[in-house]
Order: structure tokens, then sequence, then C-alpha cells
């Protein structure tokens, strides 16, 4: 079942690089070079989540 999962994303992912502009295919490859470096570290589950931060700074702003 994980391999479908991948198999779909590498394809979906493959069909993106071809469409997006070249500085943005080279940011997504750097983001993805970096997210599998952390996982291979297991440093993963220390980075916060930036959905989270702006969760946090959403609560704060508010009145």
């Amino acid at each position: 079942m994980v391999g479908a999962l991948m198999d779909t994303l590498a394809k979906h992912l493959d069909t993106k690089l071809r469409e997006w502009q070249p500085d943005i295919v080279d940011q997504v490859r750097q983001r993805i070079t970096e997210i599998i470096d952390l996982a291979d570290q297991d440093a993963l589950d220390i980075l916060r989540s930036r959905t989270i931060d702006q969760e946090v700074l959403d609560l704060l702003d508010e009145p």
C-alpha cells in the first residue's frame, strides 16, 4: 500500500516539476532533499510545522 502511495506521489511530483518554472523546481528539489536528510537523521519530529507557527501567531494577534 505504501508503495502505491509513493508511486502516485512520485508521478504527481514528476508532472509538477515539468510544469513549474526552473527557479521553483530548484527550490522544491532543495526542500525535498532537506526533508529526506532530516528524516534520515530522525530529526523531523523536532521541527515545528510552519502551519503550527502561523496558528500560534494568529492566536496572539486576536483581540
